[in-house]
């Protein structure tokens, strides 16, 4: 058997004829018959999300300094953690509100 590798930065573009050909083909009409059968069983210990990783932004941020000597006091990490914190409030108040992450 011979491995053979591919680069996505290997491929070349798609032409506007192809996009125009798979834009037109309907749902139906798509073979999925080398896809198994799922059952909801087989989604049951599945994680949403678990690769995902935020986009990190580099700002400047005032804190006052208690606040930021108490998470510092916490020890190596302490910027994971004021991010973490926020993480949480932020995801409280979506729950709160029912809003979604993309509607701000």
């Amino acid at each position: 058997m011979t491995k053979v590798f591919f680069k996505s930065s290997d491929a070349k573009p798609w032409t506007a004829e192809e996009l125009q050909r798979l834009q037109n083909i309907r749902d139906e009409d798509i073979d999925y018959s080398d896809i198994p059968p799922t059952d909801p069983k087989d989604w049951e210990n599945a994680i949403r999300g678990k690769f995902y990783r935020p986009v990190k932004k580099s700002v400047s941020l005032r804190i006052d300094a208690d606040v930021l000597n108490w998470f510092k006091l916490q020890g190596k990490g302490y910027q994971t953690r004021i991010n973490q914190t926020l993480r949480e409030a932020m995801l409280r108040q979506i729950a709160q509100k029912n809003e979604t992450p993309s509607s701000f």
